[in-house]
């Protein structure tokens, strides 16, 4: 069979249903969850999104496409869902953006339903706001650790440091040189206070990581940490897939 390059809207295959979380302030908030198509999952992504108010979701892109290729890829599971008052395409979360305070109850019903579902190994992935998330409210014993994608560091406190230095939990930042709030040198002088924290400087990217040379870097980073014996990551495919339409459904 032919040998597929994949590219930004490739979709590889997976069990892919939209789920339902439910938390303890009554909200219902939408989501999604991909698992391997055949494997088992090695381990879990709990995705936690940008800043709703800028545009963020469970659409962004970042997140979409580690959804779309890791449970191929690195039979890993993906969960994604919309934080409080969040839309995209799967649709609207219950409730209104809070500032990383009401947010709080959105993360434990992610970690709740993976841990409800058996989803094994789990780990959070956060970019941007999502890492503020992951950082305030997101040390939970059930979770082996966290990957933060251009950490801005807005909502998190020195004391949310501490708490992750005294757990142990294991924690990477990935800082774009260009970053627009916080650049490599200054995030290791503030991840400093968390002696297990790898700050790990990506040469030419942004915040945004735009373009397909930043997404395989920053997957094939995440699965570094999670699941290295997947590595290295296939930038080609030769099954059945499908491709994204920004117009309209895959």
């Amino acid at each position: 069979m032919t040998q597929l390059e994949i590219r930004a809207g490739t979709i590889l295959p997976a069990h892919r249903e939209p789920i339902s979380l439910h938390t303890v302030d009554g909200l219902r908030l939408v989501g999604e969850l991909a698992v391997p198509f055949e494997a088992e999952p090695r381990a879990t992504l709990v995705c936690l999104h940008p800043l709703p108010t800028h545009g963020g979701s469970m659409d962004s892109h970042v997140l979409r496409k580690a959804a779309w290729r890791l449970p191929a890829l690195a039979d890993l599971a993906v969960l994604r869902f919309n934080t409080r008052g969040t839309s995209s395409r799967d649709g609207t979360s219950e409730g209104a953006f809070d500032a990383a305070v009401g947010e709080q109850h959105d993360v434990a019903a992610a970690i709740e339903y993976a841990e409800f579902h058996d989803l094994p190994r789990r780990w959070l992935l956060g970019w941007s706001f999502g890492t503020d998330l992951a950082l305030v409210h997101g040390l939970d014993p059930s979770i082996e650790g966290a990957v933060l994608l251009s950490p801005p560091l807005r909502y998190t406190r020195e004391d949310d440091l501490d708490r992750w230095a005294a757990a142990g939990t294991p924690l990477t930042a990935l800082v774009p040189e260009l970053d627009d709030f916080l650049r490599p040198a200054q995030a290791r002088q503030r991840f400093a206070r968390v002696p297990q924290a790898e700050v790990v400087g990506v040469q030419g990217a942004r915040h945004l990581w735009v373009g397909e040379p930043s997404v395989r870097r920053v997957l094939s980073e995440v699965v570094a940490r999670v699941a290295p014996e997947a590595l290295p990551l296939p930038t080609s495919w030769s099954g059945p897939y499908e491709t994204f339409n920004e117009l309209g459904s895959p």
